[in-house]
């Protein structure tokens, strides 16, 4: 995803633990225990009543050969159910606007250019849109998905037919949250990568779960590690200031 993998936040992380299969009841299928990580968030009908979600982080990155970039990374996501979507972002290189609504939308790029989402670029909002952890996490709605298990501990949540999009979620047995999340990333066909969230810190905002901080590897390298400043839920965004363009063309990073 472009622009968008940038930084790729589910918003979401965990330092690995050692997971011990006995502590899990057994003999739950992938669909059961997707159900246990959904009430250990704060149940499925709390996470689907959320009518907005607005989420600032930052981050430090480091380069494919683990040397750190120069200067933090900031965003901000603004999303509104069923399909809006904003994100704001300030950082090294890589500051850039993107509006959403579902079908079409357009970025304002790092060198201030503003373009209409097409091709890749809208691919990538239709990924990132439905990878958010407020849609993620409701997967078992989605009919296009299909939830089965690898392990004791271990979900996996596939589109159905011949798409290569599979993600693997790895529960910590105690408390069912999401302890680590890995995919692989098709950014050119000759050379995937292997992604890896851990999730840690997880906090409540609105009686829902998020993780505070995040780890992002790929092929086993760190990529990023994110912390997320404020999340909050349901604060009456209204659409009309998501597709607003900044007169000044950059990003706005907290509110009027």
């Amino acid at each position: 995803m472009k622009s968008l993998i940038r930084l790729r936040v589910f918003f979401i992380p965990f330092a690995l633990l050692t997971l011990s299969p006995c502590c899990l009841p057994q003999g739950l299928d992938g669909l059961q225990l997707f159900h246990k990580m959904q009430t250990a968030l704060g149940g499925a009908e709390r996470i689907a009543s959320v009518r907005d979600f607005e989420q600032i982080v930052h981050a430090e990155s480091w380069l494919d050969d683990g040397t750190p970039r120069s200067g933090v990374v900031r965003k901000r996501v603004r999303f509104i159910r069923p399909n809006y979507l904003r994100i704001d972002q300030v950082g090294p290189g890589d500051t850039y606007v993107l509006y959403f609504d579902g079908t079409s939308g357009w970025e304002i790029l790092p060198d201030g250019t503003v373009a209409q989402l097409a091709g890749d670029e809208l691919n990538s909002a239709q990924s990132y849109l439905r990878g958010l952890n407020l849609n993620f996490w409701l997967a078992d709605r989605d009919p296009s998905r299909v939830i089965t298990s690898s392990g004791s501990a271990v979900i996996v949540i596939a589109t159905k037919g011949d798409s290569p999009e599979k993600i693997e979620i790895t529960l910590d047995p105690v408390t069912f949250l999401p302890a680590r999340q890995a995919e692989i990333l098709h950014a050119g066909s000759d050379h995937p990568i292997h992604q890896e969230l851990r999730f840690d810190q997880w906090e409540a905002s609105g009686g829902v779960k998020f993780p505070k901080h995040v780890s992002n590897l790929h092929d086993g390298s760190k990529r990023a590690e994110i912390t997320a400043d404020m999340t909050r839920l349901n604060n009456n965004i209204k659409q009309s200031d998501l597709a607003i363009k900044p007169p000044d063309l950059k990003p706005v990073m907290s509110s009027p």
